[in-house]
């Protein structure tokens, strides 16, 4: 997929099925660790913070307490694009030692950017353990890297992309494939 202009193949899921996948991730992930104690979200720059605000939010809901959620940058952290020059946006403001830390994506392709956020989460500590969660999965794993919690499992071709567009960012909440 060089420069070329990708067209929207199919809409994948509406706002309502974005809705259901990040309230039945929470839940799963209540149930996994037995309650909301001791968790912390870490979300991938852009759209996975957002993805993990809102996980913690329900969670928020359910157990009357929200878990922190930190915001991490992974530029640096990558293996396989150029290193930014940029500025690090990454802020977590607490300390994941002994925490059970979620870190949040919207798609999971080559494992590539998991591990790299797990690289980056390393540096800051020990956590009790490290789970992933994720709005899409599309296969086509790379590294041996398995989310925890998946909010859509989608098989795609490597020449498709899946986009995930969030309120917050595109103004609407959808996930279409693109070829």
């Amino acid at each position: 997929m060089d420069n070329a202009v990708l067209t929207q193949k199919a809409v994948i899921m509406d706002e309502n099925a974005m809705t259901r996948a990040v309230a039945r991730i929470s839940y799963e992930i209540l149930e996994r660790n037995k309650g909301a104690e001791d968790l912390c979200f870490i979300g991938i720059f852009s759209r996975g913070v957002h993805i993990a605000e809102r996980i913690a939010a329900k969670l928020g809901e359910l157990e009357g307490a929200a878990p922190d959620v930190g915001k991490l940058d992974i530029t640096a952290y990558r293996d396989d694009e150029k290193h930014s020059d940029g500025e690090d946006r990454t802020d977590i403001s607490f300390d994941v030692k002994d925490k059970k830390v979620i870190i949040v994506d919207d798609v999971i392709f080559t494992g590539r950017s998991a591990r790299a956020a797990i690289d980056a989460v390393m540096k800051r500590g020990r956590p009790r353990n490290i789970q992933l969660a994720v709005l899409v999965d599309r296969g086509h794993r790379e590294l041996p890297i398995r989310p925890d919690y998946v909010g859509k499992n989608v098989p795609t071709s490597r020449d498709e992309a899946v986009k995930v567009m969030m309120k917050e960012i595109d103004e609407n909440d959808k996930v279409v494939i693109l070829e």
